[in-house]
């Protein structure tokens, strides 16, 4: 799987996310710009000793990130989204993407793919949830349907 982060400004989530796609060998996508260094001693811990077992690939924009993996499939998780994420059937090579924490995605590019906007359900109260936590919710669900590839 391919997990995407659209311009992060936390450095723990990120760190946090880089372990879980450490430990599911997935892959991290970074859209700059990023809200942090990628040297911040706060993302590296957060990630602990896992760095070296993620995959972690740089694009200057997400049309970049896109027009390179032309032929994929996208789905932009989004407290918008018509769509449960549990209602998707994912496939191995699909790309998960997700907002900066403050801002969520662009809204531009919402309009643009309303077919393939997922959302968690929350209570109606609640803003969102915490970044992190939003991609392990996903992610797990697509690595089940998929049986745990690699996993033990």
């Amino acid at each position: 799987m391919n997990i995407v982060l659209v311009e992060p400004e936390i450095p723990y989530n990120t760190g946090n996310i880089a372990r879980t796609c450490a430990v599911t060998g997935s892959v991290l996508h970074l859209v700059k710009p990023l809200g942090f260094s990628v040297e911040d001693r706060f993302l590296k811990r957060a990630g602990l000793d896992y760095w070296h077992m993620v995959e972690i690939c740089y694009h200057d924009s997400f049309q970049d990130l896109s027009s390179q993996y032309e032929y994929s499939r996208f789905f932009y998780v989004t407290t918008k989204g018509r769509k449960l994420y549990s209602e998707v059937r994912y496939k191995p090579d699909d790309f998960l993407v997700f907002g900066k924490e403050t801002a969520g995605l662009p809204q531009e590019l919402l309009d643009a793919n309303p077919d393939c906007c997922i959302r968690i359900p929350m209570a109606n109260n609640a803003r969102s949830l915490n970044l992190s936590n939003a991609v392990a919710i996903v992610l797990y669900e697509a690595l089940r349907q998929l049986g745990f590839p690699g996993g033990k």
